[in-house]
């Protein structure tokens, strides 16, 4: 009988993990053919627009399009259904596997939406004045240029990257995608268009639709727009760039069937996590350690969510004050890369008995100094990236980009630079793990009076220099721009460089200290 009840449970499990997949399948497909049909009434939406309008819009549209399907597999890490090794066991031919994978390839839900968006695609240059055979014909080598770099981007993921995907190494991954196209996201967001291309976009259209993201676009709107010289380079790039892709496709397809085949895994929900990331040495170690700790212990989780909210705050007393709007929304950048750097100041306290494990190792200053600084690191570069461009979009002056950047990279690095030094040199107690965040204990020692107060003024003060070019950019105009940038990058570098080398030289000298203080704090 409880054989029978153990098959009944055992069976009613089953049935509900494969309805909830298949729910899961259904609302995927939903949100897919949902946003297919946006995009294609969008690109149809061009036919009685200019052609220069049509034009940028495509072959902006057209490379991002690849660049998805080129980097998608590398940040999604799902098994490929596709993967040569599946049918390695029925001894196929070689030479015929690249073009039936690539061919079944086609039979697929983004495939499928691909091919929708080139048709629209074909039907608007069409009726700008292309030919309908070029059309027809760099729509086909669009598709399949698209097609062959998803394939090539899973066989490349197949060989390099570990199968059972960890849930770190995919957040790293988007932060990087955030990193990068966020910025750019709200800057084509802020131009106005008023039925002309920006100049700045139109130079960036010229520019890619030479290269390999979208040159079949720009062969056809090079003859729309009268252009045979730029239609017959774009053409050759096109040819070029297919004939690699199906190069490189082939050589991966022979390679994964002559490799010894790994067993299949889904992502990875358990494991060693951020330490199997993380390189094998002192310096993976500590990074591994600290995120840990900064991503689970509530006193770290409060100091990061306080600084970007402090960062905004900082606007209403200003505004209140009567401060102009542009300069006031300048304010929280800085503020918010100041208190990132100034924030593992006091990290050797926060470790608390756990220190004993870097002094008994042995571990080297440098490991540890650069290991305590990768959290901090991995939260502020998104955080500053996505701020930086709203704060721009808010005051509309994309001159400042240069300088604002510069800025929040000397006051970030500075910061850390200083921290690095003064969380060995001035430590004093905070509270214990598992306390209340807001728990102040006593302070054994009166160097924790100035610890703080020489991280956060020392950033300032190294920063003097690019507050100062940035000052002169807003008032004078962009011909401090570069400069400030520079200056910025430089001297947060230096700094931290500095910063890091004495406070790992300071941390080998006074381990035993720092043992003493933490047992006693």
């Amino acid at each position: 009988m409880a054989a029978h009840v153990l098959r009944l449970r055992a069976a009613l499990l089953i049935g509900s993990l494969r309805g909830e997949r298949r729910g899961r399948t259904l609302v995927v497909l939903a949100v897919v053919v949902a946003l297919t049909a946006v995009v294609c009434a969008a690109v149809l939406s061009l036919v009685d627009a200019p052609v220069a309008v049509a034009r940028t819009v495509i072959i902006l549209g057209n490379a991002a399009l690849l660049l998805g399907f080129l980097v998608g597999p590398l940040l999604v890490g799902s098994a490929d259904q596709l993967d040569p090794r599946r049918f390695a066991v029925f001894g196929v031919n070689e030479r015929q596997m690249p073009w039936i994978l690539a061919l079944a390839s086609l039979v697929s839900v983004p495939s499928l939406a691909l091919i929708a968006v080139n048709v629209s695609v074909c039907i608007v240059s069409i009726a700008l004045g292309a030919p309908w055979g070029l059309a027809v014909l760099m729509s086909i080598v669009s598709l399949l240029t698209a097609t062959l770099a998803a394939r090539v981007s899973m066989a490349v993921n197949a060989l390099l990257l570990p199968e059972r995907r960890s849930r770190e190494l995919t957040a790293l991954f988007a932060l990087a995608v955030v990193v990068v196209a966020f910025p750019v996201a709200v800057f084509l967001a802020s131009l106005r268009w008023d039925g002309q291309v920006p100049a700045a976009v139109g130079a960036l259209t010229a520019s890619v639709g030479f290269t390999p993201l979208a040159a079949p676009s720009r062969v056809l709107f090079s003859f729309a727009s009268d252009d045979p010289t730029g239609s017959w380079i774009s053409g050759l790039v096109t040819l070029i760039t297919a004939a690699g892709l199906w190069i490189l496709w082939s050589w991966l397809v022979r390679r994964l069937l002559t490799t010894t085949a790994r067993p299949v895994a889904s992502r990875e929900r358990s494991g060693l996590g951020w330490f199997g990331l993380m390189p094998s040495n002192a310096f993976g170690a500590i990074a591994s350690r600290s995120l840990v700790y900064w991503l689970r212990d509530r006193r770290y989780i409060m100091n990061l969510i306080v600084v970007p909210v402090a960062g905004v705050l900082t606007v209403l007393p200003l505004l209140v004050a009567g401060v102009p709007l542009e300069i006031a929304a300048l304010v929280p950048v800085p503020v918010m890369a100041l208190f990132f750097g100034w924030l593992p100041h006091n990290d050797v306290a926060y470790d608390s008995t756990a220190l004993w494990t870097h002094v008994a190792s042995g571990v080297r200053g440098l490991p540890d100094r650069l290991g305590r600084l990768v959290p901090v690191a991995l939260v502020a570069i998104p955080v500053l990236a996505v701020a930086v461009p709203l704060t721009l979009l808010w005051i509309d002056d994309w001159r400042l980009l240069l300088p604002l950047t510069g800025l929040g990279a000397t006051l970030l690095l500075s910061g850390l630079g200083f921290s690095s030094i003064v969380s060995v040199v001035a430590p004093y107690a905070v509270s214990r793990p598992g306390d209340s965040p807001f728990q102040q204990p006593q302070r054994p020692t009166s160097r924790g009076t100035y610890g703080p107060a020489i991280a956060f003024l020392g950033a300032i003060v190294v920063s003097i220099p690019t507050i100062w070019l940035l000052v002169l950019t807003v008032v004078e105009g962009g011909q401090f721009a570069p400069a400030t940038f520079w200056v910025g990058l430089a001297t947060g570098a230096v700094a931290l460089a500095a910063g890091v080398a004495l406070g790992g030289r300071t941390f080998e000298r006074q381990g035993e200290r720092l043992m003493e203080f933490v047992e006693t704090a």
